[in-house]
């Protein structure tokens, strides 16, 4: 299947590494790191490690956004840029080499205008043959009006494709109006979907559930970071565990996530395989420092692992 991601906020992440961080003091750092970023267009670097043929589209302005090009097409990564006034936002990332401790610096991104949103819809609307998978992922950038994405979520939908949505705050409920085949919240934004505030481990399947019943989503997978997953479906409910690692960054763990289970969808395998893939990457990258994404071999052995483990909850 062909799967076309859609990332509206796109980044070039920048990362280095300083040993004793310290305020009002010079400091030495590594030569930096520049990678691509942003929710999509991390999916769509997952995808190529995995062999699943995507499109990353995304809006791409300025100096910053001809180097996240550069960079894409460096991992093989087959693009459609929608380029903008405004410059590509860059992230930055550093380890503080004596305690092993992360700072991560998100910047907002620069404003994007109504004509340039139209450029959006109308670059998607026109995309053809139109894939057989979605997936929409990532912020917003400032300004934006989060009905955006119900509007692609439904061009989507009427083209018959399946709408995979990895978003939070407004982004996600604007999409989860028009309803989406699968959803990746955490217990925070199922928490806030659901209006359940004490939500936990134990509810949060009837939770995911109540949003399915409500025609939100056909399947969601509850991302449950050390516990591992939920895969809720109308009728089913499964715990994935998350496999135990040494953790370096969770940098990408998330769009890793997205991409496994992606990949398999794209297979046409079963619930269960798209949701221990998607745990066994997300694990995965968990394993690597910095903002990388994960390596495909410790990928598989962690879903070789996994698939046997899944345990019907009710």
């Amino acid at each position: 299947m062909k799967v076309l991601t859609i990332t509206l906020n796109p980044t070039v992440d920048k990362s280095s590494e300083v040993a004793n961080i310290k305020p009002e003091k010079k400091l030495r750092c590594a030569p930096p790191k520049y990678e691509p970023g942003g929710g999509g267009i991390n999916v769509s670097r997952g995808l190529v490690r995995l062999g699943i043929n995507s499109t990353a589209l995304f809006t791409s302005g300025g100096r910053t956004g001809k180097l996240l090009e550069e960079l894409l097409l460096k991992e093989k990564v087959d693009i459609l840029p929608v380029n903008t006034q405004g410059e590509t936002r860059e992230n930055f990332t550093v380890v503080d080499t004596a305690s092993n401790e992360q700072y991560r610096f998100g910047m907002p991104g620069e404003v994007v205008s109504n004509k340039e949103v139209n450029q959006i819809i109308e670059t998607i609307n026109s995309f053809s043959p139109f894939p057989e998978i979605v997936v929409i992922s990532g912020s917003l950038p400032p300004e934006m009006d989060a009905a955006i994405l119900r509007q692609i979520a439904a061009i989507a939908k009427q083209k018959n494709a399946k709408v995979v949505a990895d978003t939070s705050g407004d982004a996600l409920t604007a999409i989860l109006e028009e309803g989406v085949y699968l959803l990746k919240p955490n217990l925070g934004e199922l928490s806030r979907l659901t209006g359940i505030e004490t939500l936990d481990n134990e509810v949060a399947d009837q939770a995911a559930k109540k949003l399915i019943e409500e025609g939100k989503a056909q399947m969601i997978v509850v991302s449950m970071g050390p516990q591992g997953a939920y895969l809720v479906t109308a009728d089913n409910c499964l715990h994935i565990p998350a496999p135990s690692v040494k953790k370096l960054s969770t940098v990408g763990a998330g769009d890793s996530m997205v991409s496994g289970m992606v990949s398999v969808l794209a297979k046409n395998g079963s619930p269960a395989q798209m949701a221990c893939m998607g745990v066994a990457c997300g694990t995965a990258a968990t394993m690597n420092p910095g903002t990388g994404l994960f390596n495909v071999k410790d990928a598989e052995r962690l879903y070789n692992w996994l698939i046997d483990k899944a345990v019907t909850i009710k």
